[in-house]
């Protein structure tokens, strides 16, 4: 087993993991107490644009200026995990990789910052990206192929839950391409063209090794496509959303951004387009050409944006190297985050697992009638579980801060931007008001997403009525759909009084019964 990398405390198991990712273009760093499962709850971020790799020829030279910034800014590193009382783990990518001076950076982040850091191959770091993708989207058990396009270097990576087929790592990068292409962040006639065809060079030995390699999902991580999709977004006037995790940038949605950059001849012109990050406005077209490549060669058609990539695969990881253990959790991603915030926020789980079991028994009856699918399905059994989650602010008007646990939360992971916001509405309406087009989050949804909201609310209304003494008295529910009228018979455990539970589903029940155009009878069996 391997030593760890970096330094802080050294417990064999600790409690809190840092993991520093030093690339070409900046320096991350993400904090972390390791939960229940192997799963991270984020304690802070640190992040500081250092241009490592900004040197003169191909990276082979780290220059002076650039490793002072990057030694400073590890220091900082060390300083904040240290507060945390934090084991760090340091991951250096293509800038360190490729320099001929290496080993005098490394000295210095071990002598002046305190930092041990790994240089970690191409390889390597194609598998720990992927690692961190699948803490962050549902495809454990899909045939995935991941793009990261960072500063020097892109990784390219197919595989299917913890088996890696192919990775590689090509010397393109946004920073890369933008001294080759663009120096200074001006385009110049014939620039985009020229990059376009190197890009396709460096790609082409690629295309003919992974030939063989099947996908039914792409994703991109990392700066430069969370950059490019914010672009997109804004391009469409749609509000951006809290996260990009799960967002889909689609080739044609690409192919526009690149034609507003290469339009922009300048670095201030570029800062101008709506969306763009200031940060990243000289050396993004590099960047987006080389993922217009990859797409192309390849085939893709949309790409699925994860928010996590080495740094939390780093953490993982490092976690597995102190402990072991397998990563068959991943498999049960979005499942696995919506228990624990219950573990965390939820004084009386019972109740809401139990309001769980009701609530989807009536989906399986009434879901096909009020417009529903599977995957509502699973966000209606998220909604149930996370809606008294907002009773760990506050008992008065918890329903509105069960909205502002679940819509702000960290800890909901493998689902989109539009999902929690969903899960965060019918939680938000399982009492009190109805949904109401007065209220601007339940305005902001599009008609289909209102009928949603309004179906699954409705009924989750009616299961926490069924609950009502928190005793788990109702056994299970027999729903008879008669079209006019929808029958609800509940039936009790052995010797239950189900005379308040049936008063109180009945009493709850008037928003279903105006979404489903029908009377709503709930009797006890």
């Amino acid at each position: 087993m391997a030593p760890p990398i970096g330094s802080g405390t050294s417990t064999p198991f600790p409690e809190v993991l840092a993991a520093i990712d030093i690339g070409t273009n900046s320096v991350h760093m993400v904090v972390a107490r390791v939960a229940g499962n192997d799963r991270f709850e984020v304690i802070t971020r640190l992040k500081e644009m250092v241009r490592l790799g900004s040197g003169r020829g191909e990276m082979s030279h780290l220059e002076p200026d650039a490793v002072d910034r990057t030694v400073d800014a590890l220091t900082r590193c060390r300083q904040l995990a240290a507060a945390h009382d934090a084991t760090v783990f340091a991951v250096a990518t293509s800038a360190v990789r490729e320099a001929r001076n290496a080993e005098e950076f490394l000295a210095r982040a071990r002598e002046e910052a305190g930092v041990d850091v790994e240089v970690i191959s191409g390889h390597e770091e194609a598998r720990l990206i992927r690692l961190g993708a699948l803490q962050a989207l549902p495809l454990w058990d899909r045939d995935m192929v991941l793009v990261d396009v960072g500063g020097g270097s892109t990784e390219i990576v197919f595989g299917r839950r913890e088996v890696v087929d192919y990775a590689r790592s090509i010397k393109l990068g946004s920073l890369r391409m933008t001294r080759s292409f663009f120096p200074d962040g001006v385009v110049e006639p014939g620039a985009v063209a020229s990059c376009r065809r190197f890009v396709r060079g460096r790609l082409a030995p690629m295309l003919r090794d992974a030939s063989g390699h099947a996908f039914d999902v792409a994703v991109a991580t990392s700066g430069t496509a969370e950059a490019l999709t914010s672009m997109a977004i804004a391009g469409t006037g749609d509000p951006t959303p809290q996260t990009l995790n799960g967002a889909v940038l689609t080739r044609t949605a690409l192919g526009a951004v690149i034609e507003d950059l290469a339009a922009a001849t300048t670095t201030e012109q570029r800062r101008r387009i709506p969306g763009i990050d200031d940060a990243r406005a000289d050396i993004l077209l590099g960047g987006a050409i080389v993922v217009e490549q990859v797409c192309d060669a390849l085939g893709i058609e949309e790409l699925v944006v994860s928010e996590y990539a080495l740094r939390e695969g780093v953490l993982l990881d490092g976690l597995h190297r102190l402990r072991g253990g397998s990563l068959h959790h991943l498999s049960e991603l979005r499942a696995a985050s919506v228990h624990h915030l219950v573990e965390l926020c939820d004084d009386d789980p019972e109740h809401s697992y139990q309001v769980r079991n009701l609530v989807l028994q009536l989906h399986d009856a009434l879901g096909g009638r009020l417009g529903l699918d599977d995957d509502d399905r699973e966000l209606l059994h998220a909604a149930a579980l996370l809606a008294n989650v907002g009773l760990f602010i506050s008992h008065s008007a918890h329903h509105k801060h069960s909205y502002y646990v679940i819509r702000n939360s960290e800890h909901l992971m493998g689902f989109t931007d539009r999902e929690i916001e969903l899960i965060a509405q019918v939680a938000r309406y399982h009492r009190k008001s109805r949904p109401s087009d007065k209220h601007p989050e339940f305005a902001a949804l599009d008609d289909a997403d209102r009928s949603r909201v309004r179906a699954m609310a409705a009924m989750l209304r009616v299961a926490i009525g069924m609950d009502r003494n928190h005793d788990g008295a109702v056994d299970r529910v027999v729903v008879k759909d008669e079209g006019g009228v929808v029958r609800v018979e509940l039936v009790g455990t052995a010797g239950a009084d189900l005379s308040l539970e049936s008063y109180t589903a009945s009493e709850r029940s008037g928003l279903l019964s105006e979404v489903l155009a029908a009377d709503i009878e709930v009797t006890v069996g």
